[in-house]
């Protein structure tokens, strides 16, 4: 029997298994990629009797697979915050599923471990920009100013490290990102001993910022700023966190990143409102290719003459 993890490869994904693998170590396969590689489930071929660990991806969109696996005689535990559509019922799936605005999936982990490991899930509200929350977590632990700081960063660059249209874009393959992390109790103590790894993120991460902002919008309103990144590594990795930053700066705004991609298409970030923390997964679900939360979604391929469709769905549903 074997040992399966799938989880999805940025901030939130990492650190919930980080959480599950220091309170029940075990020897597992991963399963994992790119943040937009959603549909991990098909890469799973289980056998009789195997444990399978799902987490962070959607329910819904691995639907299929999921069938498939539970079918082949595997057990699954599955955790996840974003809309599973119907969910499945078995008696070998064991299922946290939370869809609230407020949490993410390492939230929901926490909560099942019992506060073991909260720094780690504190870190992945971070990255989530779950910022308030987060903030007061922090606060709830006794972390200071410059700790909480610390967990922020920490959150943010874990999750950059996510975006890209495939692993080459990446600084680090998130397996090797988990692995680095797992081997310690806390957030602090990797940063302490793994300082080439968070410099190397820090400073992609500001450089990348640095030439989005150079960037200019192409449509803006009170309700919504939509705006392109060219096809090159740089903007495809900033996409989602240039997204949760112009969220924080605009609490009442929606926003769109749109990055071109070989060929023409558009890979879309979508940020709902911080003040109205509804809507985003709806959006992005009228696409082929859309899906997400109801805060923060994503579409994976859209075709330039669905842009103006996609600025009016917004407009209707922020204006």
């Amino acid at each position: 029997m074997a040992n399966i993890d799938v989880f999805n490869g940025d901030a939130d994904g990492i650190c919930s298994l980080i959480q599950l693998r220091l309170a029940k170590p075990q020897d597992s396969a991963l399963v994992t990629g790119i943040k937009r590689d959603i549909n991990l489930l098909e890469k799973v071929k289980p056998s009789v009797g195997d444990a399978v660990t799902v987490l962070d991806i959607s329910m819904q969109k691995n639907h299929a697979d999921l069938q498939r696996i539970l079918s082949a005689g595997a057990r699954v535990f599955y955790a996840d915050h974003h809309n599973p559509g119907e969910i499945i019922e078995h008696p070998a799936l064991e299922t946290h599923i939370d869809t609230s605005p407020s949490i993410c999936t390492a939230l929901i982990v926490d909560r099942y471990l019992n506060g073991q490991f909260h720094l780690w899930a504190i870190t992945a509200a971070f990255g989530d920009n779950l910022t308030s929350l987060a903030s007061k977590l922090a606060s709830e632990q006794g972390l200071d100013a410059e700790e909480t700081s610390v967990l922020q960063q920490l959150g943010i660059y874990l999750n950059y490290n996510g975006y890209g249209a495939s692993l080459d874009d990446l600084f680090f393959h998130p397996a090797d990102l988990y692995q680095a992390c797992v081997k310690h109790h806390t957030p602090f103590d990797f940063i302490t001993q793994n300082s080439i790894i968070f410099e190397t993120l820090r400073k992609g991460y500001h450089r990348d910022i640095d030439s989005a902002r150079a960037q200019k919008t192409f449509h803006e309103t009170d309700a919504v700023a939509a705006l392109r990144l060219p096809d090159e590594k740089w903007a495809r990795r900033v996409s989602g966190v240039f997204s949760n930053q112009l969220s924080n700066e605009h609490p009442d705004r929606a926003h769109l990143i749109m990055t071109e991609k070989e060929g023409g298409d558009y890979l879309v970030s979508i940020r709902a409102p911080l003040s109205q923390l509804e809507g985003a997964d709806e959006v992005a679900g009228r696409f082929k290719t859309g899906g997400g939360r109801k805060g923060a979604a994503g579409i994976n391929s859209l075709k330039e003459e669905e842009i103006p469709l996609l600025i009016d769905l917004m407009e209707q549903r922020y204006g």
